[in-house]
């Protein structure tokens, strides 16, 4: 018996992209006014405890510099949704006024602006979508789910759920979308990633507190037979997670920090910054090398490669070893000079913003990794 005969609605759909979206903060930090208030907070540290420095009871805190944030990660400013809060030395975290339970939060707020551009990219109404998956490194709440509240302001009727899986979020958001389509459970899904990521970097750490920054992206994933004449025809996905604690954010609501040590370093985010380059790159290339075989798609062929935005080295191996050569600009372009790393969201704000030069016939590759360890990839086509 065929599946068709078993499953009324199996695979009937076949999913592309039809459209993306991207909300930025208007407010931007550089990295000199980053390291600014950085060297501020360190030079007050140390003269509070200067007597514990001089007795080897505390070990004194170093100063942060433009040249050494631009060797370590290429970025070069990121866009924040609070950026007064960040740089004043006595807070270093992002601060707003509390919202109602009535009101949208901010986290939604951002999600539906992303949105609301790839509904009218695709010239979608909401009646037009079923689903809503929002999917990001970090949810403001547990509960009712982000998506749902998403949905809601939206004006789509159907059904949303919050999926985390850190960096990697939005690639298997993707695919969770796709799989929708092609079993025929919906024909239009918007996966959401808006990632306030200020607030879990530890902006007291000399090791991190340049990294992140914040943003939110769409992806509308539809069944190719209602897709707008361009889109992106998904040639298949692949996503791949292996535990590991050198990524690790401890914050959630069964291990909240007390009141008086909320800034504890592993309620927010921490990494062995060196064992994360040293085993993600080899799995990350090789995976794709994998997939790309899968898939019969020649890696040298790729036209181009939109990564996940994290750090300029890493993405520049990674390349290398699927292009068979070292990447230029135009093959593997660059966000995370400006964006900073934006989480699962930077991969897909490289595809925003650097796709539509593609000539019809053109496959490339969304890539993301973080932590989890997790990766995705999405091999797509330009077809139009």
């Amino acid at each position: 018996m065929q599946d068709s005969q078993l499953y009324p609605h199996a695979l009937t759909g076949r999913p592309v992209i039809s459209a993306t979206g991207l909300f930025t903060p208007p407010e931007s930090i550089t990295n000199a006014e980053l390291v600014a208030s950085f060297n501020a907070f360190v030079d007050r540290h140390n003269a509070a405890h200067a007597a514990a420095i001089a007795a080897g009871e505390v070990e004194a805190l170093a100063y942060s510099s433009v040249e050494f944030i631009e060797k370590a990660s290429g970025i070069k400013a990121r866009h924040v949704m609070a950026k007064a809060p960040v740089l004043d030395p006595e807070i270093m975290a992002p601060r707003w006024p509390e919202r109602g339970n009535d009101e949208l939060s901010i986290m939604a707020e951002i999600g539906v602006a992303a949105a609301r551009e790839a509904m009218a990219r695709a010239g979608r109404e909401a009646s037009d979508v079923d689903a809503v998956l929002c999917a990001a490194s970090n949810m403001q709440r547990a509960y009712p789910a982000m998506a749902i509240e998403i949905q809601q302001a939206l004006g789509i009727v159907g059904f949303g759920f919050d999926m985390n899986v850190a960096c990697s979020s939005a690639t298997f958001g993707i695919q969770t979308a796709a799989d929708y389509v092609r079993a025929g459970h919906a024909k239009s899904v918007l996966v959401v990633s808006p990632e306030i990521t200020s607030g879990h970097l530890n902006w007291r750490d000399r090791d991190s507190h340049f990294i992140f920054g914040d943003v939110a992206t769409a992806v509308l994933v539809e069944d190719a037979a209602i897709a707008p004449a361009q889109h992106w025809e998904i040639v298949g996905t692949k996503l791949k997670t292996v535990f590991s604690n050198n990524i690790r954010n401890n914050f959630g609501f069964l291990n909240h920090a007390h009141p008086e040590t909320a800034e504890a370093a592993d309620k927010l985010f921490v990494q062995e910054g060196r064992k994360v380059f040293k085993e993600v790159v080899p799995m990350v290339a090789q995976m794709i090398l994998d997939e790309a075989a899968r898939l019969g798609i020649d890696p040298t062929g790729l036209r181009r490669l939109w990564l996940h935005q994290a750090n300029a080295g890493m993405n520049r191996l990674i390349a290398h070893k699927v292009l068979g050569h070292e990447a230029s600009e135009d093959e593997s372009p660059t966000v995370l000079d400006t964006y900073g790393n934006t989480s699962s969201a930077g991969s897909i704000i490289a595809f925003h913003k650097h796709s539509d030069d593609l000539a019809i016939g053109d496959a490339g590759l969304i890539c993301s990794f973080g932590a989890g360890y997790s990766a995705g990839t999405v091999f797509v086509r330009k077809v139009g």
